[in-house]
């Protein structure tokens, strides 16, 4: 079975010793990604903000893979403080609102302060 390493470019990739996305068989499996903009190693301050980019960034990570968010089937969303997670539903439902994964909410720390919010996804390859 065919295993494809993606990567986004992030120096945490290579520093840490990961893919953003595996794509084997039938699925893809998208690394905990955040609000990163890769382009530029940079992050927005506000929570929606940075949710907007970590679909992006999910989103170009499922596309190498011959995926797309239409294809998610399960998402698990990580937040420092959990009582923000309401502030990203407007986000989360113009992505997902027709998908409607199997979902989870976790609240913990994330590596840097700046993170207010991580999100990882598996997802199945389009047929």
């Amino acid at each position: 079975m065919k295993r494809t390493l993606i990567s986004s470019g992030s120096t945490f990739e290579q520093e840490i010793g990961y893919s953003r996305a595996v794509a084997q068989g039938d699925w893809v499996f998208v690394s905990g990604t955040t609000g990163f903009d890769y382009s530029t190693m940079s992050i927005a301050e506000g929570i929606q903000a940075q949710t907007e980019q970590c679909l992006k960034n999910i989103e170009a990570a499922l596309v190498q893979a011959g995926s797309s968010l239409k294809d998610v089937v399960r998402v698990t969303y990580v937040l420092p403080d959990g009582k923000e997670f309401p502030e990203c539903w407007p986000v989360l439902r113009k992505y997902f609102g027709d998908v409607r994964p199997a979902a989870m909410m976790i609240s913990a720390n994330l590596l840097d302060p700046r993170m207010r919010i991580e999100i990882e996804v598996t997802a199945l390859k389009q047929s």
